[in-house]
């Protein structure tokens, strides 16, 4: 029998994610990790092989959860749609941060952080195909302004999520006030 895990793969992921977030990739590495896990650093090497791996799984594993959350998403009504993937991605914001970084992991290291590098891309591809849809049926509707090209309408809904939450407002509140803002504007 093996000796029992201090801690799951999750909760490795769940502290992989506080740390690039806190110290980016480049400040990220093994070491830090384990002085943050409870139990030997060999543990970490029973998940996974290196750095690269570690960081590819814990994106997919936040692209997984997005791509979950938007798929559930009742695209029946095109503004309401809009609006609850508006609140999923406000929801994984920091993942954009993740993103950043994503250029930096070398898959030629391990064929697993490959993998999931590749699910990451093919997932990001699924989400720009579905926010294309659900734009394209809210502005046949009309309900979206004519006279501005889609793509610029869909970037800056898109970069909505990038919107630091200065009031620190609950998020369900705070993604309804960005919705109203993108669809309604400032202006008096």
């Amino acid at each position: 029998m093996g000796r029992r895990k201090s801690y799951t793969e999750a909760e490795l992921l769940d502290v992989t994610k506080k740390l690039l977030l806190e110290h980016g990739y480049d400040g990220f590495h093994l070491k830090l990790l384990s002085e943050h896990l409870v139990g030997a650093r060999s543990t970490i090497y029973q998940y996974f092989a290196n750095k690269e791996e570690i960081v590819a799984a814990c994106m997919k594993r936040v692209m997984r959860s997005i791509m979950s959350k938007s798929a559930e998403v009742d695209e029946t009504d095109s503004l309401a749609a809009l609006q609850q993937i508006l609140y999923v991605y406000v929801e994984e914001s920091d993942f954009h941060q993740l993103l950043g970084d994503a250029h930096k992991i070398n898959i030629n290291n391990s064929e697993a952080a490959a993998r999931d590098m590749t699910f990451i891309e093919q997932g990001h591809e699924e989400l720009k195909v579905q926010l294309g849809r659900i734009f394209a049926k809210a502005s046949g509707e009309g309900h979206l302004r004519q006279d501005v090209p889609l793509p610029a309408q869909i970037s800056v809904f898109f970069n909505l999520i990038n919107t630091p939450n200065v009031l620190r407002m609950p998020l369900p509140e705070w993604s309804v006030l960005l919705f109203s803002m993108w669809m309604k504007g400032v202006a008096k």
